[in-house]
């Protein structure tokens, strides 16, 4: 077989599937030609290589922020805390000033950093692959921060997750566009 069979799943299916994967969620920033700030929530995260230090996210052809980050050279990863849902949902909520009151400070290439991230990863915009109706982009870190033993911000099956006490608790349900 030279190709993929079809699929036998909606994409509804597919989308709950891929749901009952926990990921981290990150805020993924740049800085665009113009000097306006760009910056959008993701969980479409994950390393790649140790050496060199490689990480990868994706954006949908859709999302209006494509052109700023395909061609900008660098951006930042931002690892939300626990307690950082409501930043989450303030960058996946469009038509507003994402950045409108939010503290950050600009990275070594620019790219915001944002203030209360478990980790940062300052990445150079090393490669960008086109699959389906996202672009794959690969970063060359270079620079990357965390505070340890700090709680972050997990997603599972269309709700936020935070560190409690007790054990993993749901910070609050609903579903958010990434």
């Amino acid at each position: 077989m030279t190709t993929a069979r079809p699929p036998e799943f909606s994409a509804r299916e597919f989308r709950d599937a891929l749901g009952m994967f926990a990921t981290g969620v990150t805020i993924v920033t740049a800085r665009a030609a113009d000097g306006s700030l760009v910056g959008m929530t993701a969980s479409s995260f994950n390393s790649v290589s140790l050496a060199p230090p490689l990480v990868l996210w994706s954006l949908a052809h859709k999302a209006s922020s494509l052109q700023a980050f395909a061609a900008g050279s660098h951006y930042a990863i931002n690892v939300l805390a626990a307690d950082q849902q409501a930043l989450a949902e303030r960058f996946a909520t469009r038509g507003i000033d994402r950045f409108a009151g939010v503290e950050h400070r600009p990275g070594i290439a620019g790219a915001p950093v944002l203030a209360g991230a478990v980790a940062v990863f300052e990445c150079f915009n090393r490669s960008q692959y086109v699959e389906g109706d996202h672009t794959i982009f690969v970063g060359e870190v270079e620079q990357c921060s965390h505070h340890a033993g700090a709680s972050p911000l997990l997603y599972h099956g269309g709700m936020f997750y935070a560190e409690h006490p007790l054990g993993r608790a749901p910070a609050m349900a609903g579903a958010t566009q990434k």
